[in-house]
């Protein structure tokens, strides 16, 4: 049921990311399917892409001391307001912090990137809300970050059931592995912004691979911090909060 709700969650930010900002995008352009079926399949495929990525946490989440608080506590009935609470502060404290980064970003920006800016492809704030505030955070934290995690602890795991502490190999993680996890997600974040600069006419320039991933890769990495310390809802809570604050800057 968890896996559900939060695949669910998820596709509001598909559907916002594929049916509002596209249109305008690709308007004037000669394409070679209907526009209507351009954006069905980008709705299942990513559909499909954030089913696995579901699929992947609720399973591995568990196992390596990752959590979605609210979520979890919705399924159980049990009080998801009370478990969102200790998310709030900390939350709001990144979404801060991502505001700045994209704020700082955005002035540096180099003059290629005007190229995607200059094709109409500008998501509204409701669509960088769902989509990078739900969407990227269930495929980038719950779905990479968790499997990365899981993936790194193996030797832990094996080295703990040899000492014979656990049976099962199992318990939490050293935070080394959570660090490693967070910045490679980070970085995956990052790469993951590459194909919609070329998609919409941008130059994949030395200057402009290292501006896009640099500029996500940082406030992934305090969205990946937050989920680790917190729970996904608060680095939820930070990405969307980052786009709020940034647009009032």
């Amino acid at each position: 049921m968890l896996g559900v709700l939060l695949w669910l969650a998820g596709m509001l930010g598909v559907l916002a990311f594929t049916l509002l900002p596209l249109p305008p995008a690709l308007t004037g352009r000669d394409l070679p399917i209907p526009l209507w079926v351009i954006q069905l399949l980008g709705v299942v495929q990513s559909g499909v892409t954030l089913a696995i990525a579901v699929a992947i946490g609720t399973r591995l989440a568990p196992r390596v001391g990752l959590a979605a608080p609210a979520f979890e506590a919705l399924v159980a009935r049990r009080g998801p307001l009370r478990a969102l609470g200790p998310q709030l502060l900390p939350g709001v404290a990144g979404g801060v912090l991502g505001a700045l980064v994209l704020r700082a970003f955005a002035h540096a920006a180099p003059a290629e990137i005007d190229a995607v800016a200059a094709s109409g492809f500008d998501p509204s704030l409701l669509v960088r809300i769902l989509y990078g505030g739900i969407t990227e955070e269930l495929l980038l934290r719950w779905g990479v970050m968790t499997l990365l995690v899981w993936l790194l602890d193996l030797p832990g795991r094996a080295l703990r059931r040899r000492r014979g502490a656990d049976r099962t190999g199992g318990g939490a993680p050293g935070s080394i592995v959570y660090v490693l996890a967070v910045v490679a997600s980070a970085i995956v974040f990052g790469l993951g912004h590459l194909p919609t600069v070329v998609a919409f006419g941008g130059a994949l320039t030395r200057g402009v691979v290292l501006y896009v991933v640099l500029g996500n890769a940082l406030f992934g990495s305090v969205a990946g911090v937050l989920f680790w310390r917190r729970g996904l809802e608060a680095a939820m809570l930070a990405h969307a909060l980052a786009h709020v604050f940034a647009a009032w800057l």
